[in-house]
């Protein structure tokens, strides 16, 4: 997924009120949108440098949006809304292997009573349901660690998935690790103990769980290679 324009850097003061950064870019303060609702824990400090886009688009309030961290060692990708646009066309260059032939990609799927984020549709007209997750937080010896917080969402996510392989379908649960500085996945049971028993069982239930690294640069964002997952 290539950025419309590469990014330019700046340096962060700050993170207040959920969506709102202070930043100093080209020697003046300003005030960048942060598109990320959680706990953006180990995704960035003071002083750190940032990448930002800039929008065109006159209506909106703040000009500039904070998509990358630096924390020397890696870029993280702080901006959650392209995570299913790198799925998305890593879907259509059908870069994830592990995943059975397919023919159609279909997004935003509902299911049941909730959304999730892909359909394949296969030869044999089966169908292959996918919920994607965003991962950022980094723990100790090189751990990619998902959830940051509490995830009810998450939990119904995952017990969506675990009905779906009971109703004969196939179901898989994609982590994609933004961020280069680890080199394996396990959910955060210090955090959300239900979601890492959840994932577990979906596991056990045939649910198929992936984590997919990716390569990232201020030009582009791509899933780049498969994490070993330690349930």
């Amino acid at each position: 997924m290539k950025f419309s324009a590469p990014l330019k850097k700046a340096k962060i003061l700050k993170r207040y009120k959920r969506f709102l950064s202070d930043l100093v870019f080209e020697g003046e303060e300003i005030c960048a949108h942060v598109p990320n609702t959680g706990s953006m824990t180990t995704c960035w400090a003071e002083n750190w440098d940032v990448y930002i886009s800039k929008s065109d688009n006159p209506k909106r309030k703040l000009k500039y949006t904070l998509e990358l961290t630096d924390n020397g060692e890696s870029l993280i990708c702080v901006n959650t809304s392209l995570t299913n646009k790198i799925v998305a066309e890593a879907l259509e260059e059908r870069t994830i292997k592990e995943l059975p032939a397919y023919e159609e990609v279909k997004s935003e799927v509902k299911v049941h009573d909730s959304r999730l984020d892909f359909m394949l549709t296969t030869t044999e007209d089966k169908k292959i349901y996918i919920e994607v997750k965003n991962v950022t937080l980094k723990g100790h010896d090189g751990y990619a660690l998902f959830p940051d917080a509490v995830s009810t969402r998450g939990q119904k996510h995952l017990k969506d998935l675990i009905k779906l392989k009971q109703e004969g379908h196939n179901a898989v649960m994609l982590y994609v690790i933004n961020r280069e500085d680890v080199e394996r996945f396990a959910p955060a049971e210090d955090i959300d103990s239900e979601y890492s028993q959840l994932l577990k069982e979906a596991s056990k239930q045939g649910v198929q769980v992936l984590a997919y690294q990716c390569k990232l640069s201020p030009e582009e964002i791509v899933l780049h290679r498969p994490l070993p997952i330690e349930l």
